[in-house]
C-alpha cells in the first residue's frame, strides 16, 4: 500500500519546475510541490511547510501537530517505516 506521509520542506530544488527537498524522518527526497503553490503561497514561501507526501508529490499542506500525530499513528500501525524505507530505496528524481 502506498500512503501519504508527512514531511517538512527544507529547500527549494528548482523553483521554475516547482521542485523542493522534503525531509521525512531524516530521509530527504526531491518532490513536486505544484499542488500546494498558488499566488498567495508561492514556491519560495514553501520552505518550512509541513506537507503530506504521496508518490513524489506534496498533496496538501498540514500543520506541525497534524504531521506529528499522523507520524505517530503510522508508526503504531507499522506503516511509517515501510514508507521511509521505500523512499530510501527509490531512485532520486
Amino acid at each position: 500500500m502506498c500512503l501519504g506521509i508527512p514531511g517538512r520542506i527544507v529547500a527549494i530544488a528548482h523553483a521554475e519546475h516547482k521542485l523542493a527537498m522534503v525531509d521525512v524522518c531524516g530521509v530527504q527526497r526531491q518532490i513536486n510541490i505544484a499542488c500546494i503553490v498558488n499566488d498567495e503561497h508561492p514556491v519560495q514561501s514553501c520552505v518550512g511547510d509541513w506537507v503530506l507526501v504521496h508518490v513524489g508529490f506534496a498533496m496538501s499542506r498540514i500543520n506541525e501537530e497534524e504531521a506529528r500525530l499522523t507520524l505517530e499513528l503510522l508508526t503504531e500501525l507499522g506503516e511509517a517505516q515501510a514508507e521511509i524505507e521505500a523512499m530510501r530505496e527509490s531512485q532520486p528524481v
